[in-house]
């Protein structure tokens, strides 16, 4: 339901508060909670939260760095609830910021909403129960699950096995909501082959900026579609996902290899992504890269693959060439093709320049290949040092760069400083996988790396590795290394004109399209209109 009133009534009932007293150690403090004035809102009040504990959670995130407090959170019980507030802003005299928090997993306050209201999709996702997540079939596009965008990625994994079936498309960490990762891209080993997890939808329900419900796909409200996949929550909250589906293999050959030259590695990583038909039996179906150094362990948290007994072996070859590359691929297989699937692989790696000697593989179960970074999750939650700061840098380099970025910051600033706690990721992809049409801002190249530098720290360290990380972007800079940040983190409106490129321009459109008011995820920071504060 629109407002009716006149705007003077209007202003006036949005100046109209209600005090919360709220004690906290030593004090008092005076909150305040908005009072949206229609009827639908009235059936909603209730579901707007600020008491400390609440405030605290939504003003926080995995990268512990920014703290950003809100005015209130939203606890829906239902999609219809998630429309209501946010018509409530659209048409209110003065609009409040909204943002929708999945799972928290962003680095620099991107799901955060200062003096504003975050939805906390979780919250759903308990209420659904699961109930959200629905497999079946159609004879144009195939097998496919409908999927709340609340819900997490593990679960999906689950629920379309039941059926013998999964997507094709993942990210390394599968406890993430779909509408979190549908909203930046989605990429992990699969995407050279697959696309992101945004090439792998055929349709989504959306509320957008104007508390529409509108479905979008390909064949209907196209514009809206492709603005919301990669969109970074600027347009819509993701309601509902059509994901493609495929036949689920049940294991995986799991192999991983050491280069001490970078160009040797690139080239190898070059050739196999190449081999990428979606039905192409001599394909890799997964291919990554990462960084092995003096002052990152051997088996870091995201797997333990290396056997102990080669560590002396590795670490000597480290010492040697300071940083080794580790090229790591899997090919999927069933009761009918394992055996055939070792020689598959033979195959693929043939001719490949690693170091002899220095061949690893593991046979694992479907599921424990998709979630294998759990393990070392739970292993840093009992240690304590999951809730840590996460000073993350991803980065998209197009392919002509990559030797080039290699020497300034891989051997130049990453083993200068010295200070690198995490895993280092590269690898790449191709471009033809994904849809320009979409949001997501990638280099032009036909071939592109991702790079990402997912530094854990202290609290009382975190800004050496930001300092890092400013000093590599500033390098490509420099160079003229044309960089795209992936989980961009920006300031500027020039920083963000240039993020997006040919492409800004139709975002502006398509933002004051679908959220004209800038409404939604303030937390990016991409558009800097200062709203009324929801209290």
């Amino acid at each position: 339901m629109g407002l009716n009133y006149p705007s003077s009534t209007c202003f006036i009932l949005l100046l109209v508060t209600i005090t919360r007293l709220i004690y906290t150690v030593g004090k008092t403090e005076q909150r305040k909670a908005p009072i949206l004035p229609d009827l639908d809102t009235e059936k909603i009040f209730h579901k707007l939260h600020n008491d400390p504990e609440t405030i605290q959670m939504a003003s926080t995130d995995y990268g512990h760095i920014v703290h950003e407090l809100p005015a209130a959170v939203f606890h829906p019980s239902s999609i219809d609830d998630i429309a209501t507030l946010i018509k409530s802003s659209y048409n209110s005299f003065v609009p409040f910021h909204i943002a929708a928090r999945g799972q928290g997993h962003s680095t620099r306050g991107q799901a955060m909403a200062r003096d504003g209201v975050v939805v906390d999709m979780a919250t759903l996702r308990k209420q659904r129960n699961g109930v959200s997540i629905s497999v079946s079939k159609d004879p144009f596009i195939g097998h496919y699950a409908d999927v709340g965008g609340e819900q997490l990625w593990i679960d999906v994994l689950h629920a379309s096995l039941q059926h013998g079936l999964a997507p094709v498309s993942w990210t390394d960490y599968l406890y993430l909501t779909v509408g979190g990762t549908l909203s930046n891209a989605g990429i992990s080993g699969q995407s050279f082959r697959y696309g992101p997890q945004i090439s792998n939808v055929h349709e989504m329900d959306v509320i957008t900026g104007k508390g529409e419900f509108v479905t979008c796909s390909t064949q209907k409200n196209l514009e809206l579609f492709n603005a919301v996949l990669g969109g970074l929550g600027q347009f819509g909250v993701i309601a509902r996902a059509r994901i493609a589906l495929e036949a689920a293999p049940k294991r995986v050959k799991w192999v991983r290899v050491l280069y001490s030259d970078f160009s040797a590695f690139t080239e190898d990583q070059e050739r196999l992504i190449s081999i990428n038909g979606r039905k192409q039996k001599n394909a890799l179906d997964f291919l990554e890269g990462m960084l092995l150094m003096n002052h990152g362990p051997i088996n870091n948290w995201r797997s333990s693959f290396f056997p102990l007994s080669d560590h002396p072996r590795i670490a000597s070859l480290i010492t040697e060439h300071s940083i080794l590359y580790c090229l790591e691929v899997a090919k999927y297989y069933d009761d009918q093709t394992e055996k055939n699937v070792d020689k598959e692989i033979q195959v693929l790696l043939q001719g490949l320049a690693y170091i002899p000697g220095f061949y690893y593989e593991k046979n694992v179960s479907y599921v424990e290949f998709l979630n294998r970074v759990r393990s070392g999750e739970l292993k840093l939650h009992s240690q304590g040092l999951w809730e840590v700061p996460h000073p993350w840098l991803n980065l998209f380099i197009p392919k002509s760069q990559i030797l080039d970025f290699n020497s300034g910051v891989f051997r130049g600033i990453i083993l200068k400083r010295n200070i690198s706690s995490g895993p280092v990721l590269v690898y790449p992809m191709n471009r033809n996988k994904w849809d320009d049409r979409m949001s997501a801002s990638i280099p032009d190249e036909d071939v592109f790396y991702t790079v990402g530098f997912l530094h854990s720290s202290g609290f009382d360290s975190w800004k050496a590795h930001d300092a890092q990380n400013r000093e590599i972007l500033e390098f490509c800079r420099e160079t003229g290394i044309k960089v795209k940040q992936y989980l961009p983190n920006h300031s500027t409106q020039e920083d963000w004109t240039n993020h997006f490129g040919a492409k800004w321009m139709k975002f502006l459109e398509r933002k004051h399209q679908f959220d004209p008011r800038m409404i939604l995820s303030p937390g990016q920071k991409i558009f800097h209109k200062q709203l009324h504060p929801a209290f």
